[in-house]
């Protein structure tokens, strides 16, 4: 994608997710105008869209979940908008035939720089579930088994990520850096990230995400360890035992991946939602805070 001086491009991401910097500096560095979508936008798909026409924005990045809800618009066929980028999570649908721009799907983890693969979506084959296309230039991905072997086109296993934008590792977390970045030695030598992503390669040569392989999600691109949140939980007074999914939307619909507590009260009377709510804004920031709170007598 070449991008022109005239382009006028969006900064939606938080600072803190790194699709920030891949939404900034290209722009910026271009002599392009960057433009800050208000906050709020992003839970109102169809004031989102409003408002990238009013700003004649021609390139946009914006979160999985909410892309697929913009491709279910109404859009004129003179948008100024040209190209819109998603990632951060899993896409569930391709683009409608009426979506009068580009949309390209991209995966890739901060490990290693943000973007590893890439594949412009299109409405021709709309029943299928979106790819993440195949590995940009300078990227490796390799689909291995349990075992570490290169699993065969078809078989799911882990991605593992290497290239020229893998990182060093994580500051002052040698063991965690150890455990992650691994010099494979049947594939020579070569560095590589364990993502912890499932996928497999089709074909066609593209990759289909399949999901976490641990207890790791993403909502609306955040990543979340879910244990992290049972753990505050169980420090409340008034809880005997919490437990926390993530409950995925069916793929080819626009419904968001949510947080479902399940509770199980220490007395007969429960602490209320709001209190809930409280308690972990006070510990946790607000993205992982659950959406739904249930109240069980015991976890099954």
């Amino acid at each position: 994608m070449q991008i022109k001086a005239l382009e006028v491009a969006t900064q939606l991401a938080g600072i803190a997710f790194d699709a920030a910097g891949w939404e900034i500096w290209p722009y910026l560095a271009a002599g392009a105008t960057l433009h800050l979508v208000p906050p709020d936008l992003i839970y109102q798909p169809a004031d989102l869209r409003d408002w990238l026409l009013e700003h004649e924005i021609t390139l946009s990045f914006v979160p999985s979940p909410v892309a697929e809800q913009l491709f279910n618009l109404d859009w004129p066929a003179s948008s100024a908008l040209r190209m819109m980028l998603v990632g951060g999570d899993r896409l569930a649908t391709n683009p409608a035939a009426r979506v009068p721009f580009q949309v390209v799907n991209n995966y890739g983890p901060t490990e290693n720089s943000v973007v590893t693969t890439s594949i412009v979506l299109t409405a021709t084959d709309s029943e299928a579930v979106p790819t993440i296309g195949r590995p940009i230039g300078n990227t490796q991905v390799y689909c291995l088994d349990t075992q570490g072997q290169i699993a065969p086109v078809g078989v799911p296993g882990e991605l593992w990520l290497g290239g020229d934008s893998l990182a060093r590792g994580y500051l002052n977390r040698p063991e965690l850096t150890a455990e992650a970045f691994i010099n494979h030695p049947e594939l020579g030598g070569a560095r590589l990230y364990r993502s912890g992503d499932r996928g497999r390669y089709l074909v066609n040569g593209q990759i289909e995400y399949l999901g976490r392989m641990d207890q790791q999600v993403k909502i609306r691109g955040f990543r979340i360890e879910l244990g992290e949140i049972e753990t505050v939980l169980n420090q409340h007074p008034e809880l005997l035992q919490a437990v926390v999914v993530a409950i995925q939307p069916e793929l080819g619909t626009t419904a968001v991946a949510q947080l479902v507590a399940y509770i199980v009260p220490s007395a007969d009377t429960a602490p209320t939602v709001a209190q809930l709510r409280q308690f972990l804004a006070d510990r946790l920031p607000d993205y992982m805070i659950p959406a739904h709170f249930v109240t069980l007598a015991n976890l099954p």
